[in-house]
């Protein structure tokens, strides 16, 4: 029996999410991803065995996606005192597409069902937090405005609240005025977020 071919692995991948989005996480199964890519699902366990792999390998590429951002977004910071959480929130900045608004919170719950992903995230957290707490020269305030960030970005991620974009831009400078010890004054009117809202196709 000849072997099934190979398929370019992000292909494979662009069609799972593709399946989340459309469908939820309970509908990701081999045959539907393969049915998306329009592959035999051969072509699909070729590379995935299982739907857990599927959904690493789809973590996996997220997480290498994001640090990518952060690298590009450190570059144009330059050696500036707190580079690392500057790009960071330059990042945060940027408005995130449907497609991430609609799989990130799936991507959320397969790191709490998966000791090995969380334990992954965790040793990312921290080398992370470590990087910033060593570039900065007030490590008390570069902690308090990663955790100020990465509370927004967990709160929006688990679709559970949202702010309007102009308030989200006003949240965004006010860390960064954190950080940077400047006075972040008083900007009126401050208005509540909106629930989070699952989006699909």
């Amino acid at each position: 029996m000849a072997r099934p071919r190979k398929i370019d692995q992000n292909v494979i991948l662009d069609a799972a999410e593709s399946v989340v989005r459309k469908a939820g996480p309970t509908r990701l199964t081999l045959d539907a991803v393969a049915a998306e890519a329009g592959v035999s699902k051969a072509s699909v366990i070729y590379d995935y065995k299982t739907k857990e792999a599927l959904i690493k390998a789809i973590v996996r590429r997220r997480t290498l996606e994001e640090d990518g951002k952060h690298r590009a977004a450190l570059e144009k910071v330059g050696h500036t005192e707190n580079a690392h959480m500057m790009a960071r929130l330059a990042v945060a900045g940027e408005d995130a597409s449907e497609e991430d608004k609609s799989v990130i919170p799936y991507l959320c719950a397969a790191f709490v069902q998966d000791d090995q992903l969380r334990m992954s995230l965790q040793e990312s957290y921290l080398s992370q937090i470590e990087t910033i707490l060593q570039a900065s020269p007030n490590p008390k305030r570069a902690l308090l405005s990663f955790l100020a960030l990465e509370g927004l970005k967990s709160l929006e991620f688990l679709v559970l609240l949202q702010w309007p974009d102009e308030q989200r831009k006003d949240i965004i400078k006010d860390i960064t005025d954190l950080l940077c010890e400047r006075d972040t004054g008083i900007r009126e009117p401050v208005h509540p977020p909106i629930a989070g809202k699952l989006t699909t196709d």
